[in-house]
């Protein structure tokens, strides 16, 4: 009796109700996370890929449009495109992911890819394109118009990069709210941390820029400041956004930062796989999260001359105002608090004087 007694009090002092709670939702996050990447990426296909037509006469094109959109499992999103130049520059443009240009004086066809957009979509384009063609006595011959940097292995390159950054973000932001000695963020508190988190993230974003680029791996091609200004961004937002979760819900914020950018954002990234041959649900909430626009702008910045990056710099730009807002509107209200809650008390210490 006295054994078990003195166990139950040893087990409660161990394993406190908060520390119960943060342990489910370690579990939780844990669950969750198994279940996204695992979800997203055990059975990769292409589902709607914006896909270009080119044929010699509007009429053939239109027939060849008619019979990709009936493929099984609509693999392709097929459209007329006006020639083969025209058909390069929406892909440069990343308005479409591929294309196929019928050959009227031969029986191969070419097709035009972008393996900078990630090489897994180029090869299922190829490998579809070759099956579409053997049907009817054809064959491809494949031209890539953004290849991937020969140092770039499966176009991942920008995906690592991107998620270096991300990770920078979160755990700088947290470790700032969970050191030693700190406390809830005054108003002034919560500049200081904003502060040290954008130098933070130009540091690593000029950083990750440095490590990518000729100067040292030579994985990605583009333009340094470029890839450094995206960055800061990203590094930044990711970085407020968690100092926001966490004025709002303490050390719980640190999980919420997880669940939104690693369990959420990194297997809808489109980084192993592009958007295209992601579920739907993935696909649909890739973009608008901050690995998903980073990985997108990166490979426009790296092999898209910077093409078709405004909606991704608008996500990221909205994560790091959201969170800086969140950050100081929960900072200044929480000293209104307890400004206010200092003044009742004086002047009851006030009115217990006079009484007296």
């Amino acid at each position: 009796m006295r054994f078990a007694d003195g166990f139950t009090r040893e087990f409660k002092d161990a394993v406190t109700p908060r520390a119960a709670l943060l342990v489910i939702g370690v579990l939780a996050l844990q669950l969750l996370f198994i279940a996204s990447y695992v979800g997203a990426l055990h059975n990769p296909k292409p589902k709607d890929v914006p896909f270009g037509v080119v044929g010699p006469t509007a009429a053939v094109a239109q027939q060849t449009e008619q019979q990709l959109t009936k493929l099984p499992g609509s693999p392709l999103d097929p459209r007329v495109v006006a020639d083969e130049a025209a058909a390069k520059r929406q892909i440069m443009n990343r308005d479409i992911d591929g294309a196929l240009v019928l050959n009227p004086r031969g029986t191969t066809d070419t097709l035009l890819v972008a393996s900078g957009g990630g090489t897994v979509l180029a090869s299922a384009l190829q490998t579809l394109a070759t099956e579409v063609d053997g049907l009817q006595q054809r064959t491809v011959k494949t031209v890539d118009v953004a290849p991937a940097s020969g140092q770039d292995f499966d176009g991942l390159s920008a995906f690592y990069l991107v998620v270096g950054w991300c990770v920078g973000g979160y755990l700088c932001a947290s470790i700032m709210s969970i050191s030693a000695g700190s406390k809830p963020a005054s108003p002034q508190r919560a500049l200081i941390r904003l502060g040290a988190m954008a130098l933070v993230a130009i540091a690593g974003g000029i950083g990750g820029s440095l490590i990518i680029g000729d100067s040292i791996l030579g994985a990605l091609p583009g333009s340094f400041w470029g890839l450094a200004g995206l960055g800061a961004l990203i590094t930044f937002a990711v970085g407020a956004i968690t100092l926001a979760l966490e004025e709002l819900t303490g050390i719980v914020g640190i999980g919420l930062a997880v669940l939104i950018i690693v369990v959420a954002g990194n297997p809808s990234a489109g980084g192993a796989f592009p958007l295209p041959m992601l579920p739907p649900f993935w696909k649909a909430i890739g973009p608008w999260l901050p690995p998903g626009a980073g990985t997108w702008a990166a490979r426009s910045i790296a092999y898209f001359q910077g093409n078709d990056i405004t909606r991704s710099l608008l996500v990221l730009a909205a994560w790091a105002v959201v969170g800086v807002a969140v950050t100081l509107l929960v900072s200044s209200m929480r000293e209104k608090k307890r400004k206010h809650g200092a003044h009742r008390a004086s002047q009851g210490g006030s009115h217990v004087g006079a009484a007296s």
